[in-house]
């Protein structure tokens, strides 16, 4: 099969680092660019570790653009706590020499998504502004985009409040945008990334791999998510932006079912909650596919699988 049309936008952020890395490896796809947004870490930073990642993978072709360095109506709120102060804490990764792109990220996706000669998928791993301003500025993008696969979200408990997970409450506002345009959407909440842990005995098998790809993919994942892990009880970090790439690999990796999203913009108490219904009625029609499960155990062997070609 021909390789898939595809982008990425993301904040890395070390889970986006990893599903960067998982996608740079997979010859599935056709990766036309790189696209990045302030939310883990600022800006400047996001970009930043977008361009070493891919110096890292050796895929100094792809071209990063960075983006929106804002939500659309909040300040900015960041997590450094959980990926530390560079966004990539735990390995120390030279600077990059890739250059940045000069083209503005949103402009990137209606250029491509506009002039695509087929539809394009866009993987979203980070807060969803970049996305949100392209619909507004160019409803008609949506022709050619094949699907939008999300991480983001909670059907049940947030990871930043008790209703909110990170990526909606930072711009619940732009989520909002995405989830009420019309396009085809997948999601892939925290109720299914809090599946998919980094125990330590799948943190042994990747730094196992004899590569440096590997081992700064180890670096990363031994610092990332210990203080969450501690905070939810689970025995490793949750590894949330990768699910997206592996979907996009083996959908059969996950099930899910359609349902009717809606993101709350307006309460203080629950905002950038992501309120799902299963049983949508005639008022409120499905607009997305909500993944459920994922086989942790396959998902981390695909994992290791592509991080071992790096050798």
């Amino acid at each position: 099969m021909p390789a898939l049309p595809l982008i990425i936008d993301c904040d890395p952020g070390v889970d986006d680092a990893i599903a960067l890395l998982l996608a740079l490896a997979s010859p599935e796809f056709n990766l036309l660019g790189i696209t990045t947004v302030a939310g883990n870490v600022p800006l400047a930073l996001t970009e930043k570790n977008a361009r070493k990642i891919c110096q890292l993978a050796g895929r100094t072709e792809i071209g990063v653009y960075a983006g929106c360095p804002r939500p659309l109506m909040r300040p900015l709120v960041t997590a450094e706590h959980v990926h530390g102060s560079t966004g990539l804490e735990g390995a120390d990764l030279p600077e990059p020499t890739l250059p940045l792109r000069s083209q503005h990220a949103v402009n990137f996706l209606i250029e491509q998504l506009t002039q695509a000669q087929q539809p394009i998928t866009v993987a979203a791993l980070g807060p969803l502004t970049n996305i949100a301003v392209a619909l507004i500025q160019q409803p008609q993008i949506l022709v050619n985009l094949k699907e939008l696969v999300i991480m983001g979200g909670a059907v049940t408990q947030g990871n930043v409040t008790p209703s909110a997970e990170f990526n909606f409450y930072v711009d619940p506002h732009a989520a909002k945008v995405v989830f009420e345009s019309g396009a085809k959407l997948t999601l892939i909440s925290l109720d299914v990334t809090h599946q998919a842990l980094t125990t330590p005995e799948r943190l042994a098998e990747i730094r196992a791999i004899a590569c440096p790809v590997c081992q700064a993919a180890a670096d990363l994942l031994t610092y990332y998510g210990v203080a969450d892990a501690l905070n939810h009880g689970l025995p490793g970090a949750p590894l949330h932006d990768p699910c997206v790439i592996a979907y996009l690999l083996n959908a059969d990796l996950f099930t899910g079912q359609a349902a009717a999203v809606a993101i709350e913009t307006q309460s203080q108490l629950t905002l950038g909650r992501s309120v799902v219904d299963f049983l949508p009625g005639v008022a409120q029609a499905a607009n997305a596919t909500v993944l459920q499960t994922i086989d942790a155990a396959r998902f981390y062997q695909l994992l290791t699988d592509r991080l071992s070609t790096y050798r």
